[in-house]
């Protein structure tokens, strides 16, 4: 009998292994199960999502969570749930809430910027698509809990590819009449594809490819702008040639050419008190409604020169915006710290702003042109990363943005 009981586990433990070898071949949309409420704010990335029926007063849908996560225990309590359909260019979040990647601060949401959905789950704020749900069943299957949603809202964005799952590795779904890969390969060779964190974008790169255009005249350029984490993974997935962007948190992986650092300011009102200070501590600040640029890794960033001088900063409002944060702090709601000036100090509607230096020695940022590892820097891409080098050289050609030594 105990032969008997050994081979039946033997048999079993092979079907086992034979099921998950056969499941690793069925492709999936990768999807980040995210909620909010009395249990609190948790997340996990899941392939076993589908629809269940479409008809009734309300779509419905499943998802199957393991029970050891914490995300289960926090759904089954808050009652609500949304799946974020990622995009094929987003398997950084996907990662992150697998537990993959460790993020800054260990908490898995810096990794991207969210809005709130109508639960109250928290939504990706550039997904796929989107379907926030009430969890209307549960009911636990061996290690997992099948949980049902009730769908209450539900959003597609764009005509981006889903990032998918098969063979135990990341995909994007390609048409089998789709001929473009071999076009866009052929075509490659004059293409240069530029990332930029989008602060600094919009300061340095128009003058870095008009001169790029006026060395390389027959070239065409590509332009991929975002959060440090989406022209990352742009680079990652080989969507990029190069990315300017701060040289903070970048993964192995990834090489980076210095070019300069920029200073941190103080942004104020130009009708503040302290506005016509030549240069102000973050000690007499501390005390005043902060306007938080929240997107990583600023939000790390600028919280850190904080908390290096043991302060910690009355946060008011936190916004994913560059702009929007100007514009807040024009209204004369707060202050904020940047890294990024613009060569206007005004907001889009009109109002004055003031660049205050910071007094206390903290330490600027670098500002970098990153390149994979594996790719290096040739061709069109080398061209670009020579001018840049020679571009930013010149440090008076950036009067108040910092210096091109070590801070």
């Amino acid at each position: 009998m105990a032969d008997e009981v050994t081979a039946s586990e033997l048999c079993a433990d092979l079907l086992r292994m034979e099921f998950l070898r056969g499941m690793s071949r069925a492709a999936a949309t990768v999807n980040v199960v995210t909620t909010d409420g009395p249990a609190g704010r948790s997340g996990v990335t899941v392939s076993a999502m589908t629809s269940v029926s479409a008809e009734g007063d309300h779509p419905v849908l499943l998802v199957c969570v393991h029970h050891l996560s914490p995300a289960c225990t926090s759904i089954l309590a808050n009652r609500v749930f949304c799946v974020n359909v990622l995009r094929d260019d987003q398997s950084l979040i996907a990662d992150t809430f697998a537990g993959r990647i460790k993020p800054s601060g260990d908490d898995k949401f810096s990794c991207t910027s969210w809005h709130t959905g109508r639960t109250g789950s928290p939504r990706v704020q550039d997904p796929l698509v989107i379907f926030d749900c009430e969890l209307f069943q549960e009911l636990r299957v061996g290690t997992h809990h099948v949980m049902i949603g009730k769908v209450v809202e539900a959003f597609v964005q764009g005509d981006r590819s889903a990032l998918i799952y098969a063979n135990r590795a990341y995909g994007s779904p390609l048409r089998l009449d789709n001929q473009m890969v071999s076009l866009r390969q052929e075509g490659s060779k004059d293409l240069l594809r530029i990332g930029s964190f989008f602060t600094v974008g919009p300061a340095f790169l128009p003058e870095l490819v008009s001169r790029f255009v006026a060395a390389e005249p027959d070239a065409r350029i590509s332009l991929v702008e975002g959060h440090q984490g989406q022209v990352l993974e742009a680079l990652r997935t080989d969507s990029c040639d190069v990315v300017l962007t701060y040289g903070i948190d970048l993964d192995r992986g990834f090489s980076a050419l210095f070019l300069t650092r920029l200073a941190p300011y103080v942004l104020l009102s130009g009708n503040h008190p302290l506005a016509s200070r030549s240069s102000l501590s973050l000690n007499e600040l501390v005390e005043e409604p902060l306007i938080l640029l929240e997107t990583p890794p600023s939000k790390q960033y600028f919280l850190g020169l904080f908390h290096s001088m043991g302060l910690e900063p009355n946060v008011w409002i936190r916004s994913g915006s560059f702009e929007m944060v100007r514009g807040l702090v024009g209204q004369g709601l707060g202050y904020s710290v940047l890294a990024t000036r613009p060569g206007g100090d005004a907001t889009y509607d009109g109002h004055s702003l003031a660049c205050v230096e910071l007094a206390d020695p903290v330490v600027a940022s670098p500002l970098v042109l990153v390149h994979r590892t594996d790719t290096p820097l040739k061709g069109l891409a080398g061209t670009f990363a020579r001018l840049c080098s020679r571009h930013f050289a010149d440090t008076n050609q950036f009067p108040g943005r910092g210096e091109a030594n070590d801070a």
